[in-house]
């Protein structure tokens, strides 16, 4: 059995109820949005973040559950749909998950108009409902999106991000949501403020490994789903690369900026800094780091009883760093 078919298990029915739900909440009485979220759901991913939103949910509560808990995972996915819609105009990228993205085939006025439905819809689900507890939570995860969003670049224009910088963007632009999906999935089953804190935290942790891991396909051998030495050519500093140019010597460090801003185009020369990065440590570095956080996510976890849903959490967090996409 696939990793993420095992992690499911002891929520399959809550996830297959949950899509129906999801579906339910993009609806439009404007055809052309229907037929675009109809798009989007045909290719949806593999909904990890509902997957944390209910598997916390129902550890800290012993298997509760309430129906605040799937309008929990609806919010999540239609702000989490959202932001990548908006990213792929940022980014001008025309794939998303291997399929056309929204932009390259309704263009950037549509994709955007769509990203600013889906997240009106999912702010006005948690409105409507009265759920201000969910609706902070998800809140603070776009400001802090964004906020990490501009942060990365306006570093990489001068590419002087040290590994505290890049902690704080990674913190805010990836490990935020995964830390709202798990403080959402507390706070909808009632559980008390520094329940829903330390899952978010947790979260958090999870959030960060997911990046760190995100920055080793760069510089893998492995055939994956994303081309390696991507992020040298769009110029993103990533852990490895940030550890080599703070322990190399001032003539490399030159030669690597130099690289990024004029040769990122340069296959042979990307090549070359990859090769400088995995031969300076900062594979081991990175790997290091990553597990690192995967252990505090974990220890965290230890401090809840033993259930199939801790179990689960448990193989998600080991998926996070061992996956091969």
């Amino acid at each position: 059995m696939k990793p993420v078919e095992l992690i499911k298990l002891p929520i399959k029915i809550e996830m297959e109820l949950f899509e129906k739900k999801f579906k339910d909440s993009m609806q439009s009485n404007v055809p052309l949005l229907n037929r675009i979220t109809y798009y989007i759901i045909r290719r949806k991913g593999k909904q990890m973040r509902p997957m944390f939103v209910f598997l916390v949910a129902k550890m800290v509560s012993d298997g509760g559950f309430d129906e605040r808990t799937y309008r929990g995972a609806s919010v999540v996915e239609l702000i989490h749909t959202a932001t990548l819609v908006h990213d792929d105009v940022v980014d001008d990228s025309n794939r998303r998950r291997g399929f056309f993205s929204i932009n390259a085939l309704w263009k950037n006025k549509i994709a955007v108009l769509v990203g600013d439905f889906l997240l009106s819809k999912g702010l006005l689900l948690s409105i409507d409902n009265g759920d201000f507890d969910l609706l902070k939570l998800i809140s603070i995860a776009v400001r802090e999106m964004s906020e990490g969003e501009l942060l990365q670049i306006e570093k990489a224009r001068k590419l002087d991000i040290s590994e505290d910088i890049y902690f704080d963007i990674i913190r805010q632009k990836t490990a935020t949501l995964i830390a709202a999906c798990c403080g959402i999935g507390a706070a909808s089953v009632g559980a008390n403020e520094e329940t829903v804190l330390q899952m978010r935290k947790f979260g958090e942790y999870i959030g960060i490994a997911f990046q760190i891991k995100d920055d080793l396909f760069d510089y893998s051998d492995e055939k994956i789903g994303k081309p390696t030495g991507i992020d040298i050519k769009e110029q993103k500093m990533t852990l490895p690369l940030i550890y080599s140019l703070n322990t190399c010597s001032k003539k490399d460090k030159a030669w690597i900026i130099n690289s990024i801003k004029k040769y990122n185009r340069d296959k042979v020369r990307v090549k070359e800094v990859i090769s400088f990065v995995k031969n300076h440590g900062g594979i081991e570095y990175t790997t290091s780091k990553m597990n690192e956080y995967k252990n505090k996510a974990l220890a965290i976890l230890e401090q809840y009883p033993d259930s199939e849903y801790k179990n689960s959490l448990k193989t998600m967090i080991d998926y996070v760093v061992e996956r091969k996409i």
